[in-house]
């Protein structure tokens, strides 16, 4: 029998990019996946391989390390391509270096993937650096508690008191009291040493406290911070206040739920991400193209008697694209008509082919495009409008009394997701804002979510109408009624 490959790769400190290059092309050609507590959700979640959860919460263990090493092994033994998914990295205190020992054993080929370690990118994403010319010339990383199964007068190994280091402690937070004693009374430290402890660090849930030695337990305390965490000692920490950047963003912390389609969720995602919201992924539509193309190929295949092509999204674009490709033909035909877009997305998409549109209205609805085209003489010329099934029919209407011969072509349907997860659920209607960015994302989303005590922030008047429609206030809107506008809005409302 084939025998498997394991990838022992770090999954990094919790945000999701900055898992390295290479885990990614390992996660991407994996069968099987077996991850931590501390790998991202949104690592793992979009993974369509087998995914085994063996995370260890506190003194809660899912699985014992015995029992995922044998798992491990057993997976990489059906022949499979295993990737080991680690917080952090997998030999810094992840017990890789066990797990490497056990397929060593077991003759299994192996291949480790480091990744970015919390020690020092978690005091980065809260203003302190492990290093500082001024502070600190060296680093020291403790493990800040004593293993399962150590003796019980052993202790943690305490570093002496060296005014030019920054001491790391990791897994120490339950300790923390008691490390802080140690390292003032018997290791030299002055109890004015700066200290800091930096919870789920590089994630929205980023929550930091400082003080001294002598007073960080009572500052932990007082912020009712937990594990994980990570505990800084030395001069680097009074930089803090100065060089914090991360949780000074403008939407930091803030949950936030996307509702558009899982395609295009991405890019509405990072800009919120970018600004330290805390994203939650939430499609309500997903877009179906109309089985029957007859009519469109057809339209197609007398393309040169229109005058006009109106695309009002990007979807459209794709679409037409896909059957132009489809019946051999390419952007060239389309030398005789002119081009609309409804917005500066659904251009940039027209671009990606090649065409640059002749219009694209200074408002990014219906109406705007039948004004801006009503200024060019449309009376008798034929237009062709590539649209959704559930389009509104301003634009064919609009031109059509404006004296314009209107063929509207469905080319796509908008429907509703399957039903999401509980916990996908839960993490919606504990959001801060829920946004949306069409009519359709609105409407699905109350019939999925019957009550919703979130903020809601739409795009623009059209979408901002189906929230009304559906018994909820706007309480945001975006002035120009795009990704960007809509996030500029957000970023006032919060910032």
């Amino acid at each position: 029998m084939k025998i498997g490959m394991v990838y022992l790769a770090g999954a990094g400190p919790g945000d999701p990019e900055l898992l390295t290059l290479k885990a990614l092309a390992a996660l991407e050609r994996a069968d099987c996946v077996i991850y931590d507590y501390l790998a991202s959700p949104a690592i793992v979640n979009g993974l369509g391989c087998e995914k085994i959860y063996v995370g260890k919460q506190g003194g809660d263990h899912t699985l014992s390390q015995a029992e995922i090493n044998d798992l491990i092994v057993r997976k990489a033994s059906e022949g499979k391509t295993v990737v080991r998914l680690k917080g952090g990295d997998p030999f810094i205190f992840g017990r890789g270096g066990e797990e490497a020992e056990e397929l060593l054993k077991a003759g299994i080929r192996f291949s480790i993937i480091p990744g970015v370690s919390s020690f020092y990118s978690a005091p980065a994403y809260a203003g302190i650096p492990v290093t500082h010319r001024d502070h600190a010339n060296a680093f020291e990383v403790i493990t800040g508690h004593r293993r399962d199964d150590a003796p019980e007068d052993e202790d943690i190994n305490y570093p002496d008191f060296d005014p030019e280091k920054t001491f790391v402690f990791l897994m120490g937070m339950k300790n923390l009291a008691r490390i802080a004693s140690k390292l003032t009374g018997e290791k030299g430290f002055p109890e004015d040493t700066p200290a800091a402890a930096v919870s789920w660090g590089t994630t929205p849930r980023q929550r930091v406290a400082a003080g001294t030695l002598k007073t960080i337990a009572g500052e932990v305390a007082r912020e009712r911070l937990k594990p994980p965490a990570i505990i800084v000692v030395g001069g680097v920490v009074a930089l803090r206040e100065r060089l914090r950047w991360f949780d000074t963003l403008p939407l930091f912390g803030k949950r936030i739920v996307v509702t558009r389609t899982r395609e295009q969720a991405s890019a509405l995602s990072r800009r919120l991400a970018e600004l330290g919201a805390d994203v939650v992924e939430f499609p309500t539509i997903r877009i179906v193209p109309k089985a029957d193309m007859k009519e469109l190929d057809a339209a197609i295949g007398s393309i040169s008697d229109f005058d006009w092509i109106v695309f009002t999204s990007q979807n459209a674009v794709k679409i037409f694209f896909t059957r132009l490709a489809a019946l051999g033909r390419d952007a060239r035909c389309l030398h005789g008509a002119r081009v609309a877009a409804i917005g500066p997305a659904t251009a940039r998409e027209l671009e990606r082919h090649s065409v640059r549109p002749d219009l694209v209205p200074a408002e990014y609805v219906a109406e705007a495009v039948v004004s801006a085209m009503g200024e060019t003489a449309v009376s008798g010329l034929r237009v062709l409008l590539p649209c959704a099934e559930e389009a509104r029919d301003a634009l064919r209407e609009g031109l059509s009394a404006l004296g314009a011969e209107v063929r509207r072509i469905a080319v796509y349907d908008t429907v509703r997701p399957d039903p999401p997860a509980g916990d996908l659920l839960d993490a919606v209607r504990d959001a801060d804002v829920v946004t949306f960015t069409s009519s359709s994302t609105a409407r699905n989303f109350f019939s999925l979510v019957k009550e919703s005590k979130s903020l809601h922030a739409s795009i623009g008047p059209i979408t901002s109408g189906a929230v009304r429609d559906a018994g909820y206030n706007v309480d945001i809107e975006a002035s120009e009624y795009t990704i960007d506008g809509l996030v500029d809005a957000l970023v006032s409302a919060f910032g």
